[in-house]
């Protein structure tokens, strides 16, 4: 029985002051990230969804919207589809200026392969897995789109390909509004297929 979970991240955002926002409540979709959120719904429109999951932040809910509206379903609300936790959360951490800059933020940065300055990569890994478990438990025989973030979709993926979780932001394949796709025979992954319906981004400059 073949079962499709899509880990679908979030659009764009609008973060006019550059923080990261992390768990930070009222962070909505830029009009840009609406855009993106309907692109992918329209990708996704002829394909066999019965459920559509999402982390209950703000940003996550209105990118699941319209891929839920165009296949009459409910959005569900998955609590470890959250953003990572992080320390630096509600400040700007642009590499040359922001907490970066501060030496009291520097002891947060003792361990990058943890991380120090986070919710602990393993940590984001197993309760990713476990969402990606629901879904296809939910879903079994047909396909169902989890909408997370840029840190808990790409340390999945990372887990489940065998590398080693820590890893430079700068290189994660996982583009606002791109798809992760999961693909299972029963209970066994077979597959892992990456796509960008609404285009690439730089990871280094979109947010989380």
């Amino acid at each position: 029985m073949k079962t499709i979970v899509h880990m679908l991240r979030h659009g764009e955002v609008h973060n006019p002051e550059g923080i990261l926002y992390g768990r930070l409540p009222g962070f909505r979709l830029a009009d840009n990230g609406r855009d993106q959120a309907e692109r992918v719904a329209g990708a996704l429109d002829d394909h066999d969804i019965t459920h559509v999951f999402a982390s209950p932040l703000q940003r996550a809910q209105e990118t699941a919207a319209p891929i839920s509206a165009s296949h009459g379903l409910k959005t569900e609300t998955i609590d470890n589809l959250i953003e990572a936790g992080n320390q630096f959360e509600g400040l700007r951490v642009a590499v040359g200026d922001g907490a970066l800059s501060q030496p009291r933020h520097w002891p947060k940065l003792r361990n990058p392969f943890t991380p120090s300055w986070g919710e602990p990569y393993i940590n984001i890994a197993h309760r990713m897995l476990a969402s990606a478990n629901e879904a296809r438990d939910a879903a079994r025989g047909h396909e169902a789109v989890c909408v997370s973030h840029q840190l808990p979709v790409y340390t999945l993926r990372r887990f489940l390909e065998g590398r080693r979780l820590w890893h430079d932001p700068r290189i994660r394949q996982c583009s606002l509004a791109s798809l992760t796709s999961l693909v299972y025979d029963d209970d066994e992954l077979v597959d892992i297929v990456y796509s960008e319906p609404a285009g690439a981004s730089d990871p280094r400059l979109t947010g989380a």
